[in-house]
């Protein structure tokens, strides 16, 4: 069996109006990470849980980008190439795609490949392949045509074989189709004739393909009887250097309109499924649709009212496409085939509104006797307990949400303690939601009623979200409840940024005597208050700045400012500029999940002097990170240095021309900038040593063809 579940809109701005539509969607490093490159200037990074957008990069105006942006999973670094030549490389921390790593080729990119296991693979427009590593040590080198005049790559794909990249190309010459496997462990390069059978000039719509170890399983999707054919190609020809012939076979008859001239796509999704994406009769809508191969069965079909691109990706268990302008992600669920399944006649078929018991065997037992009488009345017992449990817990919700119409917050309590020992049921989640909705609801409509200690309850039973329960965050702000904020950060994936912002005004503004009073988790925080010696300070003032010396002559005349008075720039790094708990709570703004294009307006309401205290404290961190060399803080979840980064950065981007004019933040702006700048001078001299480091690579990859012993004296220049 297979189903398509429901989907979501990933990206909110529409994508594909540029001249070469949407150009791909590529994995990311992180499993639930995306790379979406738009066919006009626009790469944006996706978290496919959270449906949030990460980071944005886009080329100069006049610039378009030509291949999908691709991840190199050995460096963490995202590639993209625009103008056709040109490669572009950055990481997360970069803004500015024209301020980062630039290389121009002397020949056209049709793809760039990235997978796990290899570096990435540089397909040119003339079928030639190149390391990302050869090409970067001399862009300007030489590239060969491999493929004839007039022949033009439609389609292309990247598999791992026994450890080793296997690339497969699919080229079109005057309705002729060719196949080129490139395997790269033995540096060959084989050449396939695809035969077509009757229809000799038959348009192909699509293209996928798998692999298993001996060949690559090609399958087209033919436009003009809309019919699905596979092709075997072995991956080890016996006469690599010559043009071989393969011969197609039907596998799906007519999963598309015949008539269908765009809106059309497949891949593959498993030995046995595969999804197709097109309009099933001339006049019908476009769909989505996943069939089983083995059986030749249609599994499950969703209509696609807005129309797509004819564009079909997959990775894990989601599919994505536009559907109309937006991206759009489907999940989906193929089980292991079987003919049962594949006919939909599997025993556990059922309606939606029905529930089973699962009967279970003890094996041990009855394993070689049969199942005598007392086994039977063993089994009886079980399931009867069973059915009595699935029996008492509606009633249990239902006694629970009768009590909190008119009972106290007490007795409401005990309750929900009686409801929540009881065993979970798979629609637990949805009770709870229901539960919570209840309590907020007589809140809203009785506001000295404000269950605190049981919605603290509900919240860590880890199911709760904030699309579930908007009204729960806005109730503890209405009450400024830091304790379940700060609790509400860490367990809902999907805050808002303009609730956020709502969170870190409450922590920044809270007297110091209210939060005292309060229960505040304090896992983040370790040691914060403890003043550091000031002898040891003197000893670190050198690593604290990275690496920065504060007396060297040439920092300027801010330097010679900071300079005048030492004391107060010993105090302003020796102790935490906020209490424990207030840090506590602000850490938990620095964990949580944001877009910065979204977070960035928010921020401007924040009042200056909070911003100010907010910022010392930021900097504070970051000199406790500098105090050792892991760059790391003390504490069980404390914040990461890139999350102290970021936020620096994007409190200054928001409120840099309110928070200069403030006295108090002069001398916090001008340590920031003499940390900056002391950023660019390191990276200046470790740009200048580079190929120094780069040839001493060289030689020590040489090493293997030196004796077992040898004296070597290098000279660096």
């Amino acid at each position: 069996m297979a189903a398509l579940e429901e989907g979501f809109t990933l990206s909110a701005v529409p994508l594909g109006a540029g001249p070469h539509g949407l150009l791909g969607v590529e994995q990311s490093d992180k499993t639930d990470q995306f790379l979406v490159t738009d066919g006009g200037r626009t790469v944006i990074l996706y978290k496919v849980s959270d449906q949030k957008p990460l980071g944005s990069w886009s080329v100069k105006q006049g610039q378009v980008i030509t291949c999908p942006a691709v991840c190199n999973f050995q460096t963490g670094e995202y590639i993209v190439v625009h103008d056709n030549k040109v490669l572009r490389i950055w990481s997360n921390e970069d803004v500015n795609l024209d301020k980062v790593f630039k290389a121009t080729l002397s020949a056209e990119i049709y793809r760039i490949h990235s997978i796990q296991g290899t570096e990435p693979l540089v397909l040119f427009k003339e079928g030639a392949v190149r390391g990302l590593e050869a090409l970067l040590a001399e862009p300007q080198q030489k590239i060969e045509t491999v493929i004839s005049d007039e022949e033009v790559i439609k389609w292309t794909k990247i598999f791992m074989v026994y450890k080793h990249p296997v690339l497969i190309f699919i080229t079109e010459k005057h309705g002729d189709y060719f196949a080129y496997i490139q395997m790269f462990n033995s540096r060959t390069l084989s050449k396939y004739t695809l035969v077509l059978g009757q229809e000799e000039k038959s348009v192909i719509q699509g293209f996928s393909a798998s692999v298993d170890r001996k060949f690559i399983s090609l399958m087209t999707l033919t436009g003009s009887d809309g019919c699905i054919y596979e092709t075997l190609i072995p991956i080890h020809p016996r006469e690599p250097e010559k043009s071989q012939r393969v011969v197609r076979s039907l596998l799906l008859k007519t999963v598309v309109s015949g008539n269908a001239r765009s809106g059309v796509a497949l891949t593959v999704l498993d030995h046995d499924h595969i999804a197709v994406l097109g309009p099933p009769l001339p006049a019908s809508k476009e769909c989505l649709s996943i069939w089983n191969t083995k059986f030749q069965t249609l599994q499950t079909s969703r209509e696609l009212p807005q129309g797509t691109s004819g564009q079909l990706w997959y990775y894990g268990e989601n599919l994505f496409m536009l559907h109309g302008k937006f991206l759009t992600v489907i999940p989906y669920k193929c089980e292991v085939s079987s003919l049962a399944g594949a006919l939909g006649k599997l025993k556990h078929s059922q309606d939606p509104g029905t529930q089973t018991v699962p009967h279970f065997v003890n094996w041990e037992t009855s394993r070689g006797y049969g199942l005598g009488s007392q086994n039977s009345e063993q089994s009886k017992r079980i399931l009867r307990r069973r059915k009595i449990e699935v029996s008492v817990q509606p009633s249990a919700s239902k006694q629970l949400l009768s009590a909190i119409k008119k009972d106290s917050e007490k007795h409401i309590e005990v309750e929900l303690c009686k409801f929540l020992a009881i065993k979970r049921t798979p629609d637990f989640h949805t009770i709870i939601g229901d539960i919570v909705l209840e309590l907020l609801g007589r809140h809203k409509a009785e506001p000295s009623f404000y269950p605190r200690n049981s919605l603290m309850q509900l919240i860590q039973t880890h199911v709760l979200s904030y699309s579930l329960c908007p009204g729960l965050m806005e109730a503890a702000l209405e009450k400024a409840d830091v304790q379940m904020l700060q609790l509400c950060l860490r367990q809902f994936p999907d805050i808002p940024e303009s609730v956020t912002c709502a969170c870190l005004k409450i922590f920044l503004s809270i007297s110091d005597d209210s939060l005292q009073e309060a229960e505040i988790n304090m896992e983040s925080v370790s040691d914060y208050s403890d003043s550091v010696q000031e002898e040891k300070m003197e000893e670190q003032t050198e690593i604290l700045h990275n690496g920065f010396n504060p007396e060297e002559e040439n920092c300027g005349n801010c330097d010679r400012e900071l300079n005048e008075k030492p004391q107060d720039t010993a105090e302003e790094t020796t102790s935490c500029p906020v209490i424990p708990k207030r840090a506590a709570l602000l850490n938990a703004i620095l964990h949580s999940a944001y877009s910065e294009m979204f977070l960035l307006p928010h921020l401007k309401d924040i009042p200056a002097q909070h911003v100010t205290l907010f910022l010392q404290y930021l900097y504070f961190l970051y000199l406790k990170c500098s105090e050792n060399a892991t760059m790391t803080l003390p504490g069980l979840h404390p914040p990461t240095l890139n999350q102290i980064m970021d936020w620096i950065c994007l409190l200054l981007d928001a409120n840099f021309t309110v928070v200069v004019m403030i006295p108090e933040a002069k001398r916090l702006l001008l340590s920031l900038y003499k940390f900056v700048k002391s950023q660019i001078c390191i990276c200046s001299e470790l740009n200048k040593i580079e190929v120094s480091f780069r040839e001493l690579q060289k030689l020590n990859q040489e090493k293997n063809n030196r004796e077992l012993y040898s004296i070597e004296v290098l000279e660096l220049f």
